[in-house]
């Protein structure tokens, strides 16, 4: 059984206790059995494990983890440190710098934006190496949209960041009118060009939460 380790755990129980997560577990052992599966099992739920649903105040949603050797962690577009900073979270940086004027950060770790609410989750949560999307249709859609769903019922507004085709696809399912929903293409270097270079996310999510009973800010800096 999974265990999340915050208020996750009663919000997921169903989930986690489903037919659908059942084939989910029984896929992922045949799959890191026999190939190159990233991140590593221990880390599949780290964004979960860091960022409370009732501590969530921006979510990031992008399309699966890093399939290069290690990369993923499991905070969507985060790498540990020491790690080479990959192109589309370059891209993550260089709109940062335009919105906000930013210095460029020397890390790729994230790890201080899901401490301060920002849930990094991806549309699914493993990949195998060197084959991306290769497990969208493992059932991890129903999982993150379940999560998606969840959230979206809860009262205290927050900021969604829906970045790629698969992320968009989520749009749906956040009816609530006290979010903000901000979509752009993915970062990666073949489409940040086309929308995601200039969508002012970053600044966008922070003008909405000043704005609430509880103002917040995040620190987009504080890495």
């Amino acid at each position: 059984m999974v265990h999340i380790g915050n208020d996750w755990d009663k919000i997921l129980a169903e989930d986690f206790a489903s037919d659908y997560y059942a084939n989910i577990r029984a896929f992922l052992k045949r799959e890191y059995a026999q190939h190159t599966i990233y991140p590593s099992m221990y880390d599949i739920f780290n964004a979960l494990k860091t960022t409370a649903y009732k501590d969530v105040n921006v979510v990031i949603l992008g399309q699966d983890p890093y399939h290069g050797p290690g990369q993923a962690h499991g905070y969507a577009f985060s790498v540990r440190p020491g790690v080479q900073i990959p192109p589309s979270l370059v891209n993550i940086y260089k709109e940062l710098h335009d919105e906000l004027g930013i210095e460029i950060p020397q890390t790729g770790c994230l790890l201080g934006w899901a401490q301060q609410g920002v849930l990094l989750l991806n549309t699914a949560l493993t990949v195998r190496e060197a084959s991306p999307n290769s497990h969208r249709d493992c059932g991890w859609t129903l999982l993150t949209d379940s999560i998606i769903r969840k959230l979206n019922l809860r009262d205290r507004p927050m900021v969604f960041m829906l970045w790629g085709a698969n992320a968009r696809a989520k749009t749906a399912l956040i009816t609530n009118p006290a979010h903000l929903v901000l979509t752009a293409p993915h970062p990666s270097p073949l489409s940040a060009s086309r929308g995601f270079f200039g969508c002012g996310h970053f600044r966008k999510a922070n003008e909405f939460l000043a704005k609430q009973d509880k103002p917040v800010r995040i620190d987009w800096a504080a890495l």
